[in-house]
């Protein structure tokens, strides 16, 4: 019995962080929820903290992932749970049973006498953590799902500062932290000095936040004079291709873009693939929304479908406020796998639902556009997911990102909504103003510090309109999330070799 509380107590954990994000928003479970997870790795062997990882990582991430399969589990009925199921396995493996493991590794410090090396072992928990994290998210390129990461509960909190400096995986590492010191004085508890070291290591972490918020760059932003638009046309997703869907679409984007041409926007954004057809063969729509983009004298952008020799792509159109259509598209760089192709087809072509799988091609170059004096980095959905994608647009010259997104897949569930934090993440570590435009919500505008400072509700038809800033820069541009995680992987592997130096002594 005994044996079967620790396993107990870290699925508890990983329940209580997974309920940290929308549509929850339990923020303060996040730290809470790591007590009880490293607490129970504290005490386990290598092998152990790996299984019982493994199957608390798969609880947190099917409750975080469940919205999935809304809409599209459909598709591929009866297979539709695998929607969720599948990537919250595979997720677990390396997110949390491979940092399971190492923590345990590294908890053998524990019986360390050298204070130093004993006090460290949490410092080294939560980094291997973030670590794993960055690996399964953005390190295992299009097999990894990049939603679920802890640092994304902490847009609000205290915690938010500290991506500016060392992003998503940074505000993780400090959730962890808080929680494993607090595991740490519970498992030490007889141990003298372990409340001090505790204490020490909390007041350390508070004092990193308060510098991180004085020397926060978003807190001093430029007065935003750049007018935009969003248009959230709220065509659900089960109309989107039903007979009379184009006409249907163009009629309500162009009534609403018309309307907010009241609010004088320099930028207008649709959302991804709102106009349900193949732009290159279409001249006629060309002509029809140059003709739009003129009449309201603004930049337009339009989410479509390309289809070209080389492959159908998911693509962003921009229209000058001349109406002409800028010669090159943007054509989305991550896709979606299992959803908009299928890696590794060959492989899996024996099971039937692939063939409902579609088999976009991924775009091939990183552009920014410029559009009234500003340049614009454009991001399509899943890819907003993508740290390092924010931060090679910054790097190409973006002075503020367009976030164009179909979350009428997701329905009311909590996809829309943890969708949408992340946009806030994004503006935090690149210093940018971000332009979101979702089909059903929600649409928004997020300035550099993550507020929204206009936003719509989720399923109505909205114009969200307001002003832009230039950006600030942050020192998270300028190493990014591959840094990051390997100043972690590198400060684990020097604290347990210390450690293991230590007891040989």
């Amino acid at each position: 019995m005994s044996s079967l509380i620790p396993f107990v107590v870290a699925t508890l954990g990983a329940i209580a962080m997974a309920l940290a994000f929308p549509r929850t928003n339990a923020v303060a479970l996040a730290p809470l929820g790591a007590v009880a997870l490293f607490w129970a790795w504290f005490g386990m062997s290598p092998k152990r903290a790996f299984w019982t990882g493994w199957f608390a990582g798969s609880v947190y991430f099917s409750i975080t992932f469940w919205w999935f399969g809304e809409t599209a589990g459909a598709l591929i009925a009866p297979f539709g749970f695998l929607l969720a199921l599948a990537p919250s396995i595979g997720d677990a493996f390396f997110g949390f049973g491979l940092a399971g493991a190492l923590v345990a590794v590294a908890a053998r410090g524990l019986g360390n006498r050298d204070r130093t090396s004993r006090a460290l072992v949490p410092a080294a928990a939560a980094a291997v953590f973030a670590c794993a994290e960055w690996l399964r998210s953005e390190g295992l390129g299009e097999i990894g799902v990049p939603f679920g990461s802890l640092g994304y509960t902490q847009v609000t909190s205290p915690l938010a500062p500290l991506a500016a400096f060392a992003g998503t995986y940074g505000v993780t590492f400090a959730v962890c932290a808080i929680g494993a010191y607090l595991a740490y004085a519970l498992r030490m508890r007889s141990v003298r000095g372990s409340a001090v070291d505790t204490a020490v290591a909390l007041a350390a972490i508070a004092l990193a936040v308060a510098a991180a918020w004085a020397f926060w760059p978003a807190r001093s932003l430029a007065p935003p004079t750049y007018r935009v638009a969003a248009i959230q046309g709220n065509i659900q997703q089960g109309l989107k291709f039903a007979p009379g869907s184009l006409e249907r679409a163009i009629t309500v984007y162009e009534s609403l873009t018309r309307t907010a041409a009241a609010t004088h926007p320099q930028l207008v954004v649709w959302p991804e693939t709102v106009i349900p057809a193949s732009f290159g063969r279409s001249p006629i729509l060309h002509v029809r929304f140059g003709a739009l983009a003129k009449s309201i004298g603004a930049e337009l952008v339009v989410g479509t479908f390309l289809a070209e020799p080389d492959g159908d792509f998911n693509v962003l159109a921009f229209f000058r406020p001349d109406g002409t259509l800028e010669p090159r598209y943007y054509r989305k760089r991550q896709l979606v796998p299992f959803a908009e192709h299928i890696p590794f087809r060959p492989l899996f072509a024996w099971i039937p639902w692939t063939s409902n799988v579609s088999n976009f091609a991924e775009g091939a170059h990183d552009e920014t556009f410029a559009a009234g004096g500003l340049r614009f980095g454009p991001i399509v959905c899943w890819e907003s997911a993508f740290s390092q994608l924010a931060v090679t647009s910054v790097h190409d010259g973006a002075d503020a990102l367009i976030v164009a997104t179909d979350d009428a897949w997701f329905g009311t569930t909590a996809g829309p909504y943890q969708h949408a934090q992340i946009a806030q993440m994004r503006a935090i570590e690149t210093g940018r103003w971000v332009v979101r435009a979702a089909s059903t919500g929600i649409s928004g505008i997020v300035a550099p510090d993550g507020r929204y400072v206009a936003a719509s509700r989720l399923n109505q038809q909205a114009i969200v309109a307001g002003s832009i800033g230039e950006p600030v820069n942050t020192a998270y541009d300028a190493i990014g999330a591959p840094a990051v995680a390997a100043f972690f992987a590198v400060a684990y592997a020097a604290i347990v070799f210390r450690a293991s130096r230590r007891r040989r002594a």
